[in-house]
Parts: structure tokens; sequence; C-alpha cells
């Protein structure tokens, strides 16, 4: 009986040992933060306290922020486009600013924001001419446009040549040359003021039209 007292005895003092230790590193740290706390003036508690609450808030603040923005902003993507293209052709300085091609272009944006239907354009490269401009029309007519917008000289000549043998494809023509100068598929528009909003109508016109 007294072997195992001796080996009992050790073991619990051990252990009491260690408790000992731990409440003394316990007791330190409680030590130690009580005297920062005290070693600290009333100006900077205050500017401590202030800036753990900042900081806080913030976080609060971005968090709800960033889950009410996921539930709220659009999706640019999610735009519905009908299966119908305006297909724009120009010469060869395109759309940009200043021209009339860029004018019909917003036209034509005015007109899709309308009836959903998709918009492009090409511009004729080299020669500015009817026979040159004749390609690039094919080419949109090739990738199924199902109205054409021509804007300048040579592209207009090339549509007033092509529109008879495409009677299920609606031709809005641009310009003081196209005046006159109707078929049943073909609409001419000015180029004067009220350009945007004619060709916006007259593209509307043209997609509602279709078969």
């Amino acid at each position: 009986m007294a072997k195992r007292v001796r080996q009992v005895v050790p073991a619990q003092r051990a252990k009491a040992a260690r408790e000992a230790g731990a409440d003394g590193r316990l007791t330190r740290l409680r030590h130690a933060v009580v005297a920062w706390l005290r070693a600290l003036t009333g100006r900077r508690l205050a500017s401590a306290v202030v800036a753990v609450v900042v900081a806080a808030t913030a976080a609060v603040v971005w968090v709800v922020l960033s889950r009410d923005g996921a539930r709220s902003l659009p999706d640019t993507r999610a735009r519905h486009y009908e299966d119908v293209d305006a297909c724009l052709l120009t010469g060869d300085k395109g759309i940009a600013a200043g021209t009339t091609a860029a004018i019909v272009w917003q036209g034509m944006q005015d007109a899709s924001a309308k009836t959903r239907a998709r918009v492009s354009y090409a511009s004729v490269t080299g020669e500015q001419s009817a026979a040159n401009a004749v390609p690039y029309l094919n080419g949109l007519l090739q990738r199924s446009c199902d109205v054409v917008v021509a804007a300048g000289t040579p592209a207009v000549a090339a549509a007033e040549q092509t529109a008879s043998r495409y009677g299920k494809v609606g031709f809005v023509l641009v310009g003081a040359d196209a005046h006159g100068k109707r078929r049943a598929n073909v609409t001419v528009t000015g180029a004067g003021d009220g350009l945007r909003s004619e060709v916006a109508s007259a593209v509307t016109h043209a997609v509602d039209s279709r078969d």
C-alpha cells in the first residue's frame, strides 16, 4: 500500500503545479491588460474606442452594400434580342462622329431599343463606287440581314440595283439621290434635319412589316 501512495502523490503534485502555472499566466495576462488600460489617458482611450467602432461600422456597411448591390445591379448581358438583323452599309468613313452615317446609326439604335432587332454596320473601303459597294452589300445579305440601311452615294446606288432581287428584305435608302426611286420593299429618307428619328421610324416599320 505504501508503494501506491508514493506513486500517486508525485502525480497529484505535478497536476497541481501545472494548474498553478496556468492560473499564474492568466493572472499575469489580466494584470497586463489592466495596466495597459490604466496607462491610457482619457483621450487615448477615447481614440482607441472610436477607431474600433469606425472599423466595425465600415465592415458592416460594406457587407450590407455588397449584398444589396448583388441583388440590384442589372445584368447588361440579359437584354433579349429578336431574331431580326438590321444592317447599315456606309462609306469608308464608317460611323465616325460628324458624318451622316453616325446619325443614321443612332436612329438604328433607337429602333433596336424599340423592336429588339440586332443592329450592325459595314463600311465600303477602297474605291467609293456602286460597283465596289455591291460586294459589301452582298455580304450583308448573305448574313441574312432582314433590313438593310444604305447611307452614302455608293451604298445607296448599290442598294437600288439590288433591292428588286430581294423582295423580303426591307431597304432604307438615305440621301437625296434616293428620292423618287421607290419600290415596295424600299423606304427613302432625306439626309437633313430629323434624320435620326426618320431612320428610327423607317427601320422600325421595316422590322414590323416583315412576313
